[in-house]
């Protein structure tokens, strides 16, 4: 059964609340980071565009929010490029002012600058994961079948009700809710299952059903199911450091389910069409928002994951692409020459653009609206 979707001013404002926030989070690691190595800061901006309200503190840092929500920036003291290389201007600058610029640091210096915006975002997750185990304890079901679904992927496998399950293609299973973790990406495929029935270790192996599921908003998506169930799910509070460890797992699911599903896509396991981008953010985030306070909050750590994740693949214009030509300047003791370095960086941001051309298309199209204007215009 579906439920009405949030409306559109809901869903706007949702989608601000969880946006704005990482956005934020993410620039502010930047900016302390280079504030702690003396780089000064022209700009920190939230938003793109005209500026909407700001205010300059007393380091002569400019705070500002942009028209278009859709990312922000830090604008270092001295960074006048896409590649942060020094230009003709930086070298007539008096030596006092280059040495409070981003290109006077040395690129170890560099590379943790850029590095701490995706860190915080990573380390935003893992606080709010943290948090919730320590509020409302970690889900620790035994892995052990209680049901098994009748042609079922389990029951042709030949499991059992009391086996154990111990590992899914040799990853370890320590709790039933790690089951579903390992095949809800994998519909279709044959996965080795390691067990254990009467206190002998056992192997099978089992393919893995498709199952389309349609969650109360009536978003659809296809899932790998085995087909055993667990009637007593066990929830138990967790000391700090167990909390703690838990939410690093859980950061890290998401960061390995991510990886799954771009892999995925590029051997063509799944659609492209599966892919997102801020409209179908916006959407599941006032979906979210009407679940109460605490699902928004979770999603936003989820988001955050993958925003920081993202941020780290080796694409110029994002972190990653800078991470990586620090790199190429710490192995040879000498950057890239500028022009390489601008033809990468144009390269990136082309990339992108079309990448966000692309989502978007997605995005319309899972709201139906290709199917509307077909039928107007038949």
């Amino acid at each position: 059964m579906t439920t009405g979707t949030p409306g559109f001013f809901w869903t706007v404002f949702s989608f601000l609340i969880v946006i704005g926030p990482l956005i934020f989070v993410h620039e502010l690691g930047h900016y302390f980071v280079g504030r702690w190595f003396g780089v000064g800061a022209d700009t920190f901006s939230i938003g793109f565009g005209r500026e909407i309200l700001g205010w300059t503190d007393k380091r002569g840092t400019r705070w500002k929010v942009g028209w278009l929500p859709m990312g922000g920036y830090v604008k270092f003291a001295g960074d006048m490029n896409p590649a942060s290389q020094p230009s003709d201007e930086w070298l007539h600058l008096p030596p006092e002012e280059r040495n409070r610029t981003f290109q006077s640091k040395p690129v170890w210096k560099r590379f943790l600058i850029v590095l701490a915006g995706p860190a915080t975002n990573f380390l935003f997750a893992i606080l709010v994961f943290w948090a919730f185990n320590m509020a409302f304890g970690e889900p620790r079901t035994p892995p052990v079948v209680e049901t098994v679904l009748q042609n079922s992927a389990a029951a042709q496998a030949g499991l059992r009700p009391g086996d154990r399950i111990t590992s899914i293609d040799g990853s370890a299973i320590d709790r039933f809710e790690d089951i579903a973790q390992r095949v809800v990406l994998r519909p279709g495929d044959a996965v080795s299952i390691g067990f254990v029935r009467g206190g002998r270790p056992l192997e099978t192996r089992a393919t893995l059903r498709a199952d389309t599921q349609t969650d109360k908003f009536g978003n659809s998506f296809k899932r790998g199911v085995l087909g055993i169930g667990n009637r007593s799910i066990v929830i138990e509070p967790v000391p700090p450091l167990e909390a703690f460890a838990g939410s690093l797992r859980q950061s890290w699911t998401i960061v390995s389910m991510t990886m799954d599903g771009i892999g995925q896509m590029i051997v063509g396991k799944r659609s492209l069409q599966e892919l997102g981008g801020p409209l179908k953010t916006a959407k599941f985030s006032g979906e979210q928002a009407t679940l109460g306070p605490l699902a928004l909050v979770w999603f936003m750590a989820a988001i955050s994951i993958n925003l920081g994740f993202i941020n780290l693949l080796p694409i110029p214009m994002l972190d990653g692409g800078h991470l990586f030509f620090y790199a190429v300047e710490g192995v040879r003791r000498k950057p890239l020459r500028p022009e390489a370095q601008d033809w990468a960086f144009r390269t990136g941001l082309a990339m992108l653009l079309a990448l966000m051309v692309f989502v978007t298309l997605n995005d319309l199209a899972s709201f139906g609206l290709w199917s509307k204007l077909g039928g107007l215009i038949g």
